[in-house]
Formats: C-alpha cells, sequence, structure tokens
C-alpha cells in the first residue's frame, strides 16, 4: 500500500471546519459555582456531561492498551458509521463499499448522506472476493471500505482484512461489535501499522449495554481529531458514560457473562443440529447463529405464535434465520418450540 494521506481523503469543508466550543470546552474543571452553560441549577440530571467523555476514554484506553487520543466515543456505532461517511465523503460525488450480507446500517447511512454504496458480495463461503473487489479499488472516488468482521448476519469472522488495507488507499473500517465472542485478534493492534485504519467496537453485545447507545471508534490521533470536531458536543449523555465505566470496572462479571454465552452458544448448536427443520448451522464467531431451514418464513412465523421471536434473513440468505444465543432458559424454550414444528 502507499502511504495514505488522509488530509487528501476528508473533505475540504471539514478539513476547514472550526467545530463548535461548548461551555465545557471552555472550562473543563469540575470545582465551582457554575453559571456558564444556561443549566437548571436543581436536579440530578441538570448539568452537560462532560463532551470529551475523558474518564471512559482513561479506562478504555487501559483496558485496550492504546492512546487516549486514538479513541473517538460515539452514541453507538451508528454515530460512528454516520460521522465517517460526512468526513471523508463528499454528497453526490463519492462512493463507499462493502461485502454483503453485511450490517443495514452501511446502506443506509450512505444513502442519508447521499453515498453512493458498492455492494460486492462475499463468497459462497462467506468470504471477500478478491477478484470482485479489485475492479473497484482504481476508482478516485472510492473512499471507504466497511468490513464487518465477525460478520453480521452470517457470523463468521472474515480473513485476509490486511490484503485490503494494503492494496486500497482509501479508508477501511473494521466493524468488530462482535470480536469479544471471536478467536480471531482484533485489528486494534494495527492502528499504528495502517494510517487509513478505523476500528469500530461497542458496549452494546459482549457488555450487555445495547440501551445506553455506546460505541467506539479506534485509529490514528488525526483520524480521530476529524470525529472529535464533526461530532454534536454532548453526543454521549452522562448516565450513558457511567454505565460503561461501570460495565469496566466488572471485569469478573463480564467474563463470566461471555464464558456462558460462549458454552450457550455450542450447547445451542449442538441441540439444533439434531432438528428436522434444520438443513444446515454455519459457524460462529460471534453471539448469535444462521441457520437455514427448511422454510424459513414459515418456521419464524411460527416461531412468534410460540412467543420465540428471531431474525428472519431469507430476504439477504436464503431460508436462513438469525438466532441470538439467549440465556440457558431462553435457549431451552427456543428448541423445545422448534421440536413443534413440523
Amino acid at each position: 500500500m502507499q502511504k495514505t494521506d488522509i488530509t487528501k481523503l476528508v473533505r475540504k469543508n471539514i478539513l476547514s471546519l472550526k467545530p463548535y466550543s461548548s461551555a465545557r470546552d471552555e472550562f473543563s474543571g469540575s470545582d465551582g459555582v457554575f453559571l456558564d452553560a444556561n443549566e437548571n441549577p436543581f436536579g440530578e440530571l441538570n448539568r452537560y456531561p462532560d463532551p470529551h467523555q475523558k474518564e471512559l476514554k482513561t479506562k478504555l484506553s487501559e483496558i485496550k492498551s492504546v492512546p487516549v487520543s486514538t479513541i473517538f466515543v460515539g452514541n453507538g456505532s451508528d454515530e460512528v458509521i454516520d460521522l465517517t461517511f460526512r468526513i471523508f465523503c463528499n454528497p453526490g460525488k463519492d462512493k463507499a463499499l462493502t461485502f454483503t450480507p453485511t450490517y443495514g446500517m452501511y446502506e443506509v447511512s450512505a444513502e442519508i448522506n447521499d453515498v453512493e454504496l458498492i455492494k460486492v458480495p462475499l463468497t459462497a463461503e462467506f468470504q471477500i472476493d478478491f477478484d470482485a473487489l479489485e475492479n473497484y479499488l482504481s476508482d478516485e472516488n472510492l473512499k471507504l471500505i466497511f468490513i464487518c468482521s465477525p460478520n453480521n448476519p452470517t457470523a463468521n469472522s472474515l480473513d485476509n482484512i490486511e490484503k485490503v488495507l494494503q492494496k486500497f488507499n482509501g479508508i477501511v473500517i473494521v466493524d468488530e461489535a462482535y470480536i469479544d465472542f471471536s478467536k480471531a485478534s482484533s485489528f486494534l493492534t494495527k492502528i499504528e501499522q495502517y494510517p487509513n485504519l478505523i476500528v469500530m467496537q461497542t458496549f452494546s453485545k459482549a457488555w450487555g449495554l445495547a440501551a445506553a447507545r455506546v460505541g467506539m471508534a479506534y485509529s490514528n490521533d488525526l483520524i480521530i481529531s476529524f470525529y472529535n470536531k464533526v461530532k454534536p458536543p454532548y453526543n454521549v449523555s452522562g448516565p450513558n458514560q457511567k454505565a460503561a465505566l461501570k460495565a469496566l470496572e466488572d471485569k469478573t462479571g463480564f467474563k463470566n457473562r461471555k464464558s456462558i454465552i460462549l458454552e450457550q452458544r455450542t450447547w445451542l448448536h449442538n441441540q439444533l443440529s439434531g432438528l428436522a427443520v434444520v438443513i444446515k448451522i454455519y459457524p460462529s464467531d460471534a453471539n448469535f447463529l444462521l441457520v437455514e431451514m427448511t422454510d424459513a418464513n414459515r418456521i419464524y412465523n411460527e416461531l412468534v405464535n410460540q412467543k420465540v421471536i428471531t431474525r428472519n434473513r431469507h430476504s439477504v440468505v436464503e431460508n436462513c434465520i438469525r438466532i441470538t444465543v439467549g440465556s440457558p432458559e431462553e435457549n431451552k424454550i427456543l428448541v423445545n418450540a422448534l421440536k413443534k414444528i413440523k
């Protein structure tokens, strides 16, 4: 890969943008009589949160062994995705690329930002098709490549991501929402090596904080500075920052819950394998299984009738249902429900 000049990839208006300066940017101390931000003086949630999430970033820095300056904290990974389009893609001109089937927000965010999204199908083994990819790499308007690994909804880790980083001079976003359930190594160790790499992670999956909406982007200092420049001033609420910090403090609980999910993933795979309605169970590096059924639409509806809700993915992977690994009790209810379906 040629040396990537990040500033040449960033939109000109973003380069020249003067970011909003909040009251907490001008004074960041914790002691004093605060009459600067037009806050209500009464209540428990009356003060604006830290706009830079310093305490949370410091803790993430310790756990992930990366500098604070390489961390961006967003309102879920979806904000990271949207801001990435805003920073790098000129509406109506630039393009992004992803490998399908994959997480649907890449396409939604591309459409919102008026960016053409090129969709390159994964191979039959759900891996990157490099022959197909190379047809697009010379397009000077291609700015972003999104890679979800472990991938949603296929559940597998994608091979040869580093080859994409080496061949592409634009920005590569590796979405690691499910990395904690995988034996594959995180690409966090590569952010110093590749200036065009952004790694996304989240508190929504292994950390059990889907309701809190806290996602992270890890990259070099320069790219992170653009995220901080473009983001809304108070993009992550105070209660949600505290929830994330509390989760990070509970290392034992995190390990125990993850261990149960991984054990249950194996148990569920084994139980589903013997059912008449199941044709194939794809290998999983995530907290869910992609399962090919005899008739996904019918089986999905029959499960709903039994108050068991799965995700019908027939429209993206033929006759497949995506099943989240639940608690041991929930998984038993699912298996028993499937046994009733002929």
